[in-house]
């Protein structure tokens, strides 16, 4: 087969008819998708900030079009929200997920932390936790305890604050030359994070509202930045999440999706053992012993217990 012709770029911004692909050269081009291709995804597959794309001129108006869209090697993807049946993918391509939450204002849930940690481990993506706004008036044994069961099943977690500076110079070492989506729900303070740890990309951020203590969205759009640095680095900036659902996740992989369960797996007396009242589980024997959080579990059985009722519905 021979190769597409056309300029090869990633998709950095777009949500829809225009997106806006950046060329090797630097150049960034706002293009629409080829007719052809448009018929060829109808129903498969929909363009995600980070797509790897070959574009060529569209005589028809002087612009640019998209006429190739190169396989993914991985994906940040969520269900739909508002209830909606269907996947959507924040970004492609991707090498490592920054998970970010604050240690208040607003307050941590542990369980929308797991549900992040559970999505990034379905799409199998390097994963780490940021424990952002440390320098508020928090219990350091609150942070310690919060960050102990995340330690504990084997994930970077780092301590972060704007103000003081802590964690920037181990986030910018960890963040060189790879492609990184920064993701968490709203107000826990991603996209001052960013600016700063590069203050050349000045994104637009705001406060948490004191009335509900929530964020509000700053980031519209997923997109993707290059790293002030030149060396070949992305930051993808995703909106923040009120609702995160998984997606394409059989209830009989969750714990496939839990790391601290995984040395147990194939241990418990029935082979498909749900680790929730099944006599002769090793999982539920591990938590017995401490050796998996009790709380990180609790996140487990309610996981499943969500997927299993999903499956049913559909």
């Amino acid at each position: 087969m021979s190769e597409p012709t056309g300029t090869r770029g990633i998709i950095v911004e777009g949500t829809g008819g225009v997106w806006r692909v950046r060329t090797a050269d630097g150049e960034e081009r706002d293009a629409s998708l080829a007719g052809r291709l448009k018929q060829e995804m109808r129903g498969h597959l929909k363009l995600a900030v980070g797509d790897h794309v070959i574009v060529e001129p569209d005589e028809r108006d002087s612009g640019w079009r998209i006429g190739t869209i190169e396989p993914r090697t991985s994906v940040l993807a969520r269900r739909e929200p508002g209830g909606r049946y269907g996947e959507r993918v924040l970004a492609a391509n991707i090498d490592q997920v920054l998970v970010v939450f604050s240690v208040g204002k607003p307050e941590p849930h542990v369980r929308m932390i797991d549900r992040f940690m559970v999505i990034c481990e379905a799409n199998d993506l390097r994963t780490h936790l940021v424990l952002n706004k440390i320098d508020l008036p928090v219990d350091p044994s609150f942070v310690d305890e919060l960050a102990r069961p995340y330690l504990a099943a084997g994930y970077p977690v780092h301590r972060t604050s704007v103000k003081r500076g802590d964690g920037l110079e181990e986030m910018r070492s960890v963040l060189h030359g790879r492609v990184t989506a920064f993701t968490g729900p709203s107000g826990v303070g991603k996209s001052s994070l960013l600016n700063a740890l590069y203050p050349e990309l000045k994104l637009r951020t705001q406060e948490v509202s004191q009335s509900v203590n929530k964020g509000r969205h700053t980031t519209v759009g997923s997109k993707l930045i290059p790293l002030p640095d030149g060396d070949g680095g992305y930051l993808v900036d995703t909106p923040g999440l009120r609702e995160v659902g998984m997606w394409n996740l059989p209830s009989t992989s969750l714990d496939q999706c839990f790391p601290e369960f995984k040395p147990f797996l194939g241990e418990c007396r029935f082979q498909d053992c749900m680790h929730d009242v099944e006599p002769g589980c090793a999982v539920r024997a591990a938590r017995a012993l401490g050796a998996i959080d009790r709380v990180r579990y609790e996140s487990y059985l309610k996981l499943r217990s969500e997927l299993t009722d999903a499956e049913r519905n559909q």
